[in-house]
């Protein structure tokens, strides 16, 4: 019989993450992802783009997500299929770059970017889902605990992600050592998969019934967004914390100009990255129930990263860069998922979820316009103080929003 907070369920959703990040942390779009398409492609903007695919692929679907999800009593029966999709793409990435490889690096490129679309095609179907289950299962103090404990897993995956990363492009030659990773890291991927596939759904009993058609269903959608003056507020927020991504991507390419990066350098920038996910988790997140504090000291954290990034010119001074990237990344996305659970009604959660996700991911786009600046001025100045100014600006209004409030 299904009880709320059980155990049982927390540890299936913490495997889940511990096995995903063991698996994803190898196309991290601050460190490897970068240096991966930068081998294949010295453009910029081809950077910029590639690291938008990784997630901007799902701001599509959201929304068509949310039309189907607010009728369903149940939503893991369909994640499943979004689990068996995302490993599928992954897994392709890594037979694209063994058999194409060098030899047609336009090809390869091509199909690498198809994967990583997929893979946050699909994420757009999943995040939806994913959000509706925590919601059906944990309790909001409950939640943020077992958020933090998946942050803390993750960190821990990926620090071992790192090393084994950090090995695997010391000890063989680019691109193979890429598909390497691609290949061995898409079952790692399966085994989180198939842990929270096994979760104990309960049966939602406030449903809405689904409109006749995806266009009526947006319409409804925009009425509610008009409505809700605390939803848009909290959008522009968390639309502003992905200012960061004008700019990191290319922080590591930046540390490669200064002095030549080895595959232990960059695995132990992951590391660092992953150390500051656990220490944020462990000390200061989890403790942190009020999720609008929460948010704003992750600008904080953001914030005084890139301001060390405009002075860096060591491998110290980076992996401090490093270390705050990641007390700050977990923050932002543990405050971005407990708000909008927060303030939606539960019969409604599917279509607020959708709304303030596909909104927001329009931010994801923000590494393309970084590589345009770069292209165009190539001044890695410019893209710090600009993320720098917008990540100022997001906490200024994040310091307005109130506890849950709508």
């Amino acid at each position: 019989m299904f009880k709320i907070d059980d155990p049982k369920n927390n540890y299936r959703n913490v495997s889940h993450a511990f096995f995903l990040a063991l698996g994803i942390t190898i196309a991290e779009p601050s460190t490897i992802l970068p240096l991966m398409v930068h081998h294949f492609s010295d453009s910029m903007i081809i950077v910029g783009v590639f690291a938008s695919l990784l997630r901007g692929g799902a701001i599509v679907v959201q929304l068509y997500a949310a039309f189907h999800a607010q009728a369903y009593k149940k939503v893991l029966p369909y994640l499943r299929k979004v689990f068996f999709f995302r490993f599928m793409s992954w897994f392709m990435i890594g037979v694209v770059i063994f058999f194409l490889g060098e030899t047609h690096k336009t090809l390869t490129l091509f199909f690498i970017g198809l994967g990583l679309f997929f893979f946050s095609f699909t994420a757009g179907f999943g995040a939806i889902y994913f959000k509706e289950l925590q919601a059906k299962l944990f309790s909001k103090t409950y939640r943020g605990k077992t958020m933090a404990n998946r942050s803390v897993a993750g960190a821990i995956a990926s620090i071992i992600s790192g090393g084994v990363a950090g090995y695997v492009l010391q000890h063989f030659e680019a691109p193979m050592s890429y598909a390497y990773l691609f290949l061995v890291s898409s079952f790692f991927m399966a085994i989180g998969f198939a842990s929270f596939s096994t979760i104990e759904e309960p049966i939602k009993e406030k449903v809405l019934v689904k409109e006749k058609s995806f266009k009526l269903f947006l319409k409804h959608a925009r009425v509610l967004l008009k409505s809700d003056k605390r939803l848009q507020e909290q959008i522009v927020v968390i639309f502003l914390g992905f200012s960061y991504f004008l700019s990191m991507p290319f922080v590591i390419l930046n540390a490669n100009n200064m002095f030549t990066l080895t595959g232990w350098m960059l695995g132990g920038f992951i590391t660092l990255q992953m150390i500051g996910s656990i220490l944020g988790s462990t000390f200061l997140w989890r403790k942190i129930s009020n999720y609008e504090k929460m948010l704003s000291l992750s600008f904080v954290f953001m914030i005084v990263a890139f301001i060390l990034a405009l002075f860096a010119n060591n491998i110290y001074m980076y992996g401090i860069i490093f270390l705050l990237f990641g007390v700050a990344l977990d923050g932002f996305n543990i405050a971005g998922m407990n708000m909008v659970i927060e303030i939606a009604p539960e019969e409604k959660r599917p279509i607020y979820t959708a709304l303030q996700v596909t909104l927001t991911s329009f931010g994801l786009f923000f590494p393309i316009l970084g590589g345009l600046i770069l292209k165009f001025i190539g001044s890695y100045t410019v893209i710090y103080l600009l993320s720098i100014g917008l990540l100022v600006l997001g906490l200024g209004l994040s310091l307005r929003l109130k506890e849950g409030s709508r």
